[in-house]
């Protein structure tokens, strides 16, 4: 339960409470979906990325997202103030990082394996949110993040333990988007959240244009498939769930939304098994079972 919660759940405040928990029930919902849609991501960007050079592809995806929100919301990113854009783009700081490492390692890794890899990100956000927020996570979310932690060893380890070079950077961009999380969660409750979401994508497509033009030359001639699939991760899979997460993390904590973004290596899985036929071992699949676990137990888990 968040903080908000939990000053609500004094005598006489049941109404309250149920009405808090109607609303996080509504932002655990939204956030599933956002996860849903980023879980068809690491198939699609895998796919772009053959065609595109990886920093142009993340420059296009992140401007066509910064563009379609800043057409549906231009008064909420004219009134932004000067504390919204400086926590925007510290949001976005650590949103590109995490892009940047990820498509780099989708270029070396498998795009399920990359997914459980970021997946990590859930261990991570708990300790930073209590180490920033001095949000101190319960018994079940430590137990759910457990669980998830012990699958997603299960399906990312190989036999010695190592990783390969595109394994460490995905695991670097798992630590971006912990960090993401959690500033997102300190901000999100106490600024515009809509001009956040905007600051946020714009930054990312601002910072990685220079380095596309510099280091890419950017060569565009893709085929309508790939061009489709950019439209698709730049409009729906950036705009619109970053806009989701954004305003669903009002309402919800940070180790909260950790816990549910678990699924997005499920869904990876299941979207890459579907579009590339890559397949999971037993072992794999023992772990995909323990990230359900693990999510369960955090839900269902007593406040």
């Amino acid at each position: 339960m968040s903080q908000e919660a939990e000053q609500t759940a004094g005598p006489g405040a049941t109404a309250s409470t149920r009405l808090w928990h109607s609303r996080q029930l509504g932002a655990d919902l939204s956030l599933l979906l956002v996860t849903a849609i980023w879980g068809t991501t690491f198939v699609l960007v895998k796919q772009a990325t053959e065609v595109l050079p990886p920093l142009t592809f993340i420059a296009l995806r992140f401007s066509i997202g910064f563009v379609v929100l800043a057409l549906l919301f231009p008064k909420r990113l004219l009134r932004a103030t000067r504390q919204e854009y400086a926590a925007g783009a510290l949001i976005g700081l650590f949103l590109w990082g995490g892009f940047v490492t990820q498509t780099f390692g989708l270029r070396t890794t498998g795009a399920s394996i990359a997914a459980f890899i970021t997946g990590l990100s859930t261990v991570l956000v708990p300790f930073f949110a209590f180490a920033l927020l001095r949000h101190r996570p319960g018994p079940g979310a430590l137990l759910g993040v457990g669980l998830a932690a012990a699958g997603m060893g299960l399906l990312t380890l190989k036999a010695d333990l190592g990783l390969s070079q595109g394994d460490l950077l995905v695991l670097l961009c798992a630590l971006c988007f912990a960090l993401h999380i959690t500033v997102v969660g300190k901000y999100a409750p106490r600024l515009d959240a809509v001009a956040l979401a905007v600051i946020q994508v714009g930054f990312v497509a601002l910072a990685t244009w220079p380095l596309a033009l510099l280091l890419d030359r950017p060569a565009l001639a893709a085929s309508a498939a790939v061009w489709a699939n950019v439209v698709f991760l730049g409009a729906i899979a950036t705009g619109l769930v970053f806009f989701i997460q954004t305003l669903a993390q009002r309402l919800t904590s940070p180790t909260h939304t950790a816990i549910i973004f678990t699924m997005e290596p499920v869904f990876a899985a299941l979207f890459a098994f579907l579009w590339l036929g890559e397949t999971l071992s037993s072992r794999g699949l023992a772990g995909a079972g323990l990230i359900l676990a693990g999510t369960f137990v955090s839900e269902l888990w007593p406040s």
